[in-house]
């Protein structure tokens, strides 16, 4: 792949977020566009706050505000005008909020015949689940596509499948009143969560990015380390880090953050490859980053069956040892390069900002005291989503006008659009594994091909998640990974929690994994670099991914499940200690540039003390220490 000519923000976005390559209507379609994304959002809002209504018609209107958004919204081609609605769009919009409506509008009547179809529950049915995938087509992205698009053809073809994937094979009367008129299809778990608790959290990052809290996390980032070693590309970094907290999407945080730090990057002397690099490595990382995780962490909570809260404080730990070892990975690269920090004249002083900025960070804080407090998900968000407009009137500088606060409604209800197709698409693939097993008739493959041992298991599991993973947004990734990989680790032993986050962590990884690494490609097209080389060096920045999920699932006192504090204590050193000797053997910098041999030597010891175990850890600390005493004597002379 060649290298190209450095693009705009916007067009970045276009390019490689398919959420973000929309319609631009002026005049009266803009105000319909605006009046349905506000009305869609006064719902979920009045919803949360008065009460859900049942299940399958809190979703279905869910749904049919998401389809009819999507289709005016996402044009049949990218080559279509942009101002203008195509008629084909506007019936594709109508019998999108038609389909779920016939649910609505029928509901009582649909219990009664459950399992039992009439010729037009068939029909209807048939065009939702289309529409469905015609909308993740345009909205995610023609792998989502893919993979239903695979798991569809496995529920009809059943009785022609070899061996263990065999099964009796599905009508299509039993497939579409499973997968449109039930809860364990379209309908179920990802898009129930998409209806409450994910649109919520995803109004509340609308206000927060509407009050400015992105621009105030990048000054205060590079306040901290914008003079230091490197600056700008630490700065990308913790700021990725910041905003990871409440983004929900990997090439929209490299964007975000990288149309500013990637230049500072270029202009101190790193290479345009590896400032594109340090920007989609540390901006997938924001993915891991409780409280949101990309929009996961709430999907997980349910599919393991444990509270929120617990999924958020199990993510922390794994969280920051990624951002350690990406932290390490710039600075070993800035040290080798001797590329030095921005004058601290040039930098914004981290207590004017706190004093004139810092009170838009509060939501932020208030609603992780919530949480951690026992609110409910849905709870905190409403009240932070009121706090965040609250606390921006504190200041003249950042007050919201009512037009920027109706303003917001809108834009929470663009932004979940992506999440919403993603989550209903992924409910396919889920009523076909439950309709026909098939999750874990391919656990069984995998233990199988494994020979029942858990590192070979888990290495499969790791390359099954990765593929899976690929060109697919967070919330659809999880629960495609969750579904057909993490039952592989749950038969051998793991913790459901540990399995759970194993693939999650995988699934995410592979937005830098060549060959299909959006978050690199958009590092690219903003540096301007080979998008093929930045995301080699974001792999290689972003190691500890592919290192951490082995760590704990080996050790599950890393995601604070009965761990001994003491343990805990000592688990985290060796595997600080372990991130610095990996970074610092792939970069070639340690304290001085590094042999071939010493390279090799640091990588072994590296893994040795990631694995949990005294003597390992010994050996790996034993070897480390060696090299490092070399290395220091080497540059002293």
């Amino acid at each position: 792949m060649t290298e190209r000519k450095e693009m705009s923000a916007d067009e970045v976005l276009k390019r490689y977020d398919a959420e973000s390559n929309t319609m631009e209507y002026t005049g009266t379609m803009a105000r319909v566009i605006s009046a349905l994304a506000i009305s869609f959002s006064i719902f979920q809002i009045y919803t949360a706050s008065f009460g859900l209504l049942d299940a399958q018609i809190q979703r279905a209107i869910h749904l049919g505000f998401g389809l009819c958004l999507a289709f005016l919204l996402y044009p049949t081609k990218k080559n279509w005008r942009r101002d203008k609605l195509h008629p084909l769009d506007l019936i594709l919009a109508i019998l999108g909020a038609a389909a779920p409506a016939y649910i609505v509008i029928n509901y009582h009547e649909l219990i009664l015949r459950a399992a039992l179809p009439t010729p037009t529950d068939v029909v209807v049915g048939t065009l939702g689940i289309i529409l469905v995938i015609e909308a993740a087509r345009r909205v995610v992205g023609i792998p989502m596509v893919c993979v239903v698009m695979v798991f569809i053809v496995y529920a009809f073809a059943g009785p022609y499948m070899p061996g263990l994937l065999a099964h009796r094979g599905l009508t299509i009367d039993h497939f579409v009143s499973h997968v449109f008129f039930t809860t364990e299809g379209i309908f179920g778990i990802p898009l129930g969560v998409s209806s409450t608790f994910i649109f919520l959290f995803i109004l509340f990052g609308a206000y927060l990015e509407g009050t400015g809290l992105g621009k105030f996390f990048i000054d205060v980032a590079n306040s901290i380390a914008g003079w230091a070693s490197g600056g700008p590309a630490k700065v990308s970094v913790l700021s990725s880090g910041l905003m990871g907290t409440v983004s929900g999407s990997s090439v929209a945080n490299v964007v975000g953050t990288g149309s500013l730090t990637i230049p500072m990057m270029k202009k101190l002397g790193y290479h345009k490859d590896f400032a594109g690099a340090v920007e989609a490595a540390a901006s997938t990382g924001g993915q891991l980053m409780p409280p949101v995780m990309g929009a996961a962490a709430f999907l997980m909570a349910e599919f393991v069956g444990i509270p929120y809260v617990e999924i958020v404080k199990a993510a922390v730990i794994p969280a920051a040892l990624y951002f350690i070892g990406v932290w390490l990975g710039v600075h070993f690269e800035a040290k080798r390069n001797n590329l030095q920090g921005l004058p601290r004249d040039e930098l914004p002083k981290l207590g004017e900002l706190l004093r004139t900025r810092g009170h838009l960070a509060i939501p932020l804080i208030v609603i992780v005291w919530l949480l951690v407090s026992g609110y409910t998900p849905m709870r905190a968000a409403l009240v932070a989503i009121i706090l965040s407009i609250v606390v921006s009137g504190l200041k003249k500088s950042t007050r919201m006008s009512p037009a920027e606060i109706v303003k917001g409604l809108e834009t929470g209800a663009r932004n979940v659009i992506g999440v919403l197709v993603a989550c209903a698409s992924a409910g396919i693939i889920i009523g076909v594994v439950t309709k026909t097993g098939v999750g874990l008739k391919l656990a069984s493959t995998l233990l199988d091909l494994s020979g029942g041992m858990v590192l070979p298991s888990m290495f499969l599991t790791m390359i099954t998640a990765i593929i899976l993973g690929m060109g697919v947004p967070t919330t659809a990734n999880y629960v495609i990974t969750s579904t057909i990989a993490a039952p592989a680790l749950i038969q051998m032993g793991v913790p459901i929690l540990a399995a759970h986050m194993f693939v999650f962590y995988f699934g995410i990884i592979a937005d830098v994994t060549p060959p299909v690494a959006l978050a690199a490609y958009a590092g690219s097209g903003i540096s301007g670099g080979n998008a093929l080389k930045t995301g080699i060096n974001a792999s290689k920045l972003a190691i500890a991914a592919f290192i951490i999920p082995y760590m704990f699932v080996l050790n599950p006192g890393l995601l604070l499940i009965d761990g001994v504090t003491i343990l805990l204590i000592l688990a985290l050193i060796t595997a600080t200690v372990g991130m610095v000797a990996l970074s610092s053997s792939l970069i070639g910098y340690l304290a001085a540039p590094l042999k071939n041999f010493e390279r090799v030597i640091l990588f072994a010891g590296g893994l040795m003390m990631v694995k949990p175990g005294l003597v390992t850890d010994i050996a790996g600390v034993t070897i480390f220490t060696a090299i490092l005493v070399m290395q220091l004597r080497r540059k002293k002379s």
